[in-house]
């Protein structure tokens, strides 16, 4: 297994220079551009990002829940991991992938010690799903794939139709969008967060 070291490597300068990402997923079905879109745009703006599986392994990501995607490599587990090392996380969708990263206790951890410490968490699609289990939902203003709305109202959040929904409103950058079609606007809000712009 790789060692967070071995993290894709920033480029030289980059609105990002000194920020580090931690994308977490588990290692079969999630959405593809979910995670190696974000992953592309962050290293691109300078970022060092570090993808976390559940378990040692690539990750077999799917289009559409259906066609494979290209495997994407972990470089570390969501066990060995720490919000501590990291300025943000993003949590990418895909209904197998959130369905089970939402009932992963290190995955619940790593989001609250993100949150807990007023780090950017951007979550896609049906990621989310994690947000709710983590209690960090409740009283939030977001977004999602829309079949999460219920989920989302039910626990407490005010669900919106919107491209990218940026909430602040507990201390922490919560960033949310609905499906790969936000990314563009989704990585760009990541990114303004963590430049400070």
């Amino acid at each position: 297994m790789a060692s967070a070291a071995n993290s894709t490597p920033n480029p030289a300068g980059g609105a990002l220079a000194d920020r580090r990402v931690l994308v977490i997923s588990t290692n079969y079905g999630t959405e593809s551009d979910e995670l190696t879109k974000p992953i592309e745009a962050l290293s691109e703006a300078g970022a060092d990002v570090t993808v976390a599986a559940v378990e040692a392994g690539p990750i077999k990501t799917l289009k559409s829940d259906k066609e494979p995607g290209p495997e994407v490599p972990a470089d570390t587990t969501l066990g060995e991991a720490a919000a501590a090392q990291y300025d943000a996380v993003v949590v990418p969708g895909g209904t197998l992938n959130a369905d089970q990263l939402r009932v992963n206790s290190n995955a619940q951890m790593l989001v609250k010690g993100f949150a807990q410490a007023g780090k950017p968490v951007a979550a896609i699609c049906h990621g989310p799903w994690l947000l709710i289990e983590s209690d960090l939902a409740s009283g939030k203003r977001l977004t999602s794939y829309p079949s999460l709305g219920t989920d989302l109202k039910n626990a407490g959040a005010t669900w919106v139709d919107e491209e990218v929904v940026l909430d602040t409103s507990a201390g922490f950058p919560l960033i949310t969008s609905r499906n790969p079609g936000d990314l563009e606007a989704f990585n760009a809000k990541l990114i303004e967060q963590l430049s400070g712009a």
